[in-house]
């Protein structure tokens, strides 16, 4: 996470508070013990990080799937 779409660093802590989820909830997305996020939170990250929520995360229903997980799984 050293680069962002800004160019600033952000840390784990700071993608949490600006998602307003718990801090291990974003390591476990992170990590991929955790493939789904609802759709605030999966934008809140984007938004913080700077890109398009597509390039993160796809829509499925009601959550967001990581698309990390969603390509290990094909």
């Amino acid at each position: 996470m050293r680069r962002t779409g800004d160019g600033r660093a952000v840390s784990l802590r700071a993608l949490a508070t600006a998602a307003d989820v718990h801090h291990s909830t974003v390591g476990h997305l992170l990590s991929g013990q955790q493939d789904t996020a609802t759709s605030t939170v999966a934008q809140a990250i984007a938004d913080r990080i700077g890109c398009d929520l597509a390039v993160l995360w796809i829509e499925d229903g009601r959550t967001a799937r990581s698309l990390r997980r969603t390509a290990a799984t094909k």
